[in-house]
């Protein structure tokens, strides 16, 4: 039994800027297993966001098929789409995208409000992944009263109540400090023991060494190399 999780194959994408054409990627291919730990590498404009973005299916490639567990997103509605990234697909963004109205508890949960799992169990839940991340004492407080680092761990527990196999992380250390890189890091290892799949970009070459491998983007090509070093 195969544990790919996510195939990449032949895939390109390009854009326009202007009359200029632009070659993202250019016939990648790429399998991810789960419990992989991976981290996306490559200077500023190189794609790596769009690549994560087609991961996550927000974008399509101009050519090639991405499957997620044997499935061909190609063939899927939005709809579909938007169902498996609901229960299949965590994204983490560099700004966390919290929601300034909401508690720290409720922003955790909102991925279960948006499911309709509304009840104590998940309030439970979402108490217990709370106190992983070391924020248990702060579940009522909004994301302005968070520094950047608790706001990162609250974007992080909000990923991890999902419960999805494959969680994508652009820039989720960009604006930390170095103790606070390595625990969100540790978080991700944590996650990792649990067979989740966690792909994340970042200019921290002191974290991309320590992931299972890199995959570095150069002329429209993605270059894997050993990572733990």
């Amino acid at each position: 039994m195969t544990n790919n999780l996510l195939e990449l194959k032949n895939i390109s994408k390009t854009f326009f800027s202007g009359d200029r054409r632009i070659n993202l990627f250019n016939n990648i291919n790429l399998n991810i297993k789960k419990g992989d730990l991976i981290a996306l590498v490559g200077p500023s404009g190189s794609g790596k966001s769009t690549f994560l973005h087609m991961l996550a299916l927000l974008e399509e490639p101009n050519k090639g098929k991405i499957y997620l567990s044997k499935r061909d997103t190609g063939k899927m509605s939005e709809n579909e789409k938007d169902k498996v990234r609901r229960e299949k697909i965590s994204i983490i963004f560099q700004n966390n995208n919290l929601l300034n109205d909401f508690t720290a508890l409720e922003n955790i949960l909102m991925p279960l409000y948006i499911k309709g799992d509304i009840n104590q169990r998940a309030k439970d839940k979402g108490l217990k992944i709370l106190s992983e991340v070391k924020l248990n004492n702060r579940a009522n407080h909004f994301p302005s009263e968070l520094s950047g680092g608790e706001q990162q761990r609250v974007a992080i527990a909000r990923s991890i109540i999902s419960d999805t196999n494959l969680i994508l992380a652009d820039e989720p250390t960009g604006n930390l400090d170095r103790k606070t890189s390595k625990n969100v890091f540790n978080y991700f290892k944590n996650l990792q023991k649990k067979n989740k799949a966690i792909l994340f970009a970042t200019h921290n070459r002191e974290l991309a060494n320590m992931a299972d491998y890199k995959l570095s983007i150069f002329n429209s090509k993605l270059l894997r190399s050993n990572g733990k070093k």
